[in-house]
């Protein structure tokens, strides 16, 4: 395969050191650096689990694994 043969690049992320033996990729194109916020997934955790409870729930809460 020649280099005329080959595809247009695409943009991707590039690997960048930040240390003798660490890395860390840049952003993805598309995307924006910062994570998401808190607030976002607190409030779809929130609506979703309490309206919804079964017949057991306190009991799960309560239990404690053997191991502890």
């Amino acid at each position: 395969m020649s280099a005329d043969d080959a595809e247009p690049r695409v943009p991707r992320q590039r690997v960048v050191r930040t240390g003798r033996r660490r890395v860390s990729l840049t952003p993805a194109p598309g995307t924006h650096p910062e994570p998401a916020s808190a607030d976002d997934d607190a409030d779809a955790t929130a609506s979703g689990s309490s309206s919804e409870s079964g017949p057991n729930d306190a009991r799960m809460r309560q239990d404690v694994p053997p191991h502890y």
